[in-house]
């Protein structure tokens, strides 16, 4: 690729090894620099790798506009994403160079995983998956009687690990008719025993993310796997239903088929018990630097699935006031097939 300039985080820190709240990344050739303010700039010094730092005023758009105009340059990418409006208008103004949108042109560029990205990612997924055991063994000894609101306080805890590890996302934790909001909002409703319970949580292990997602019948020992009784017949049905679709899901994965075929697998098997309309989001989604990356798991992504890509696997139901499943595992595409992290 040639000129681009960078202003996400996750972007910049994949070409650098390196990111802040308060950057821009310019790539001009065979030369990258890596500007900041005063706050940033020793420790940018020491942990960004091949480009030049560049200490600037608080007026970062300023000073790559000057930056921009000594490089000499005619055409520069950038993701139109990345920018306000009043940000792009003071970078590019009378500047007399093509900025040439792309949009999410380094998500494109992430989307095939290096080895060693997938062997980070791998760690992340395993302690996630820790961590998941971790609260499980927290609710079985203080969750009962805890809010919805005490609990993700108390996973938030638990999946930081003491400051070691950061969190993907903010974790979902709800209970029966919560659990039917894909993205739940913890409330005070407490635990009992015999509950459904759905959780939603991922650690970030040197920046990569893991995800995952839980739903269990919360009984005394209960651990969050996929082997799970529930107390009503409805729940055991659709909680059974959701994991043949994740199963067809996960089976249908392999280098050369599309994107959204493996979204019509899982789609295929909760379309045949008539839960169509109670499963309204994507399959998944890629996994990376951000939670949310490519390719898009959806009905709609033409994307040829590749050796090397990471997504999520997530169908789900959603019963409005009574409760909802999802079952989510990441997974990589692999030479004939995949492999769950």
């Amino acid at each position: 690729m040639h000129n681009f300039i960078l202003k996400d985080e996750n972007a910049v820190f994949y070409e650098c090894g390196y990111s802040c709240d308060n950057e821009i990344y310019i790539k001009s050739k065979d030369d990258a620099f890596f500007l900041t303010d005063a706050r940033y700039f020793i420790e940018a010094k020491q942990n960004v790798k091949n480009a030049i730092v560049v200490q600037t005023s608080r007026n970062i758009i300023k000073e790559s506009r000057l930056l921009l105009r000594s490089l000499g340059i005619k055409d520069i990418d950038f993701n139109p994403a990345d920018f306000s409006v009043l940000e792009y208008q003071s970078l590019s103004k009378n500047l007399g160079i093509n900025f040439i949108a792309k949009n999410e042109f380094s998500k494109l560029k992430r989307m095939i995983k290096m080895e060693q990205e997938i062997e980070t990612l791998l760690m992340a997924a395993k302690l996630g998956a820790d961590k998941f055991d971790e609260f499980s063994e927290f609710i079985n000894k203080f969750g009962l009687g805890m809010s919805e609101k005490e609990l993700n306080f108390h996973a938030q805890n638990i999946f930081k690990d003491s400051g070691n590890l950061g969190l993907s996302f903010e974790p979902i934790v709800a209970i029966n008719a919560n659990a039917a909001k894909a993205h739940a909002m913890p409330t005070d409703t407490k635990l009992a025993e015999g509950d459904l319970l759905l959780v939603d949580a991922g650690v970030k292990f040197k920046r990569y993310c893991s995800d995952r997602t839980r739903t269990v019948c919360v009984q005394n020992g209960f651990k969050f796997d996929k082997n799970q009784k529930f107390r009503s017949n409805k729940q055991n049905d659709i909680f059974s239903i959701v994991k043949e679709a994740q199963n067809e899901a996960i089976k249908a994965i392999k280098p050369g088929i599309l994107a959204c075929e493996i979204d019509k697998a899982a789609r295929r098997v909760i379309a045949k018990f008539g839960y169509e309309k109670e499963f309204f989001h994507s399959t998944g989604h890629g996994v990376g630097l951000d939670i949310h990356e490519l390719p898009s798991i959806n009905k709609t992504d033409k994307t040829v699935l590749k050796e090397g890509m990471v997504f999520s696997v997530e169908p789900g139901i959603y019963i409005e006031n009574e409760f909802g499943v999802r079952i989510e595992d990441v997974v990589v595409v692999t030479e004939n097939g995949c492999e769950i992290l």
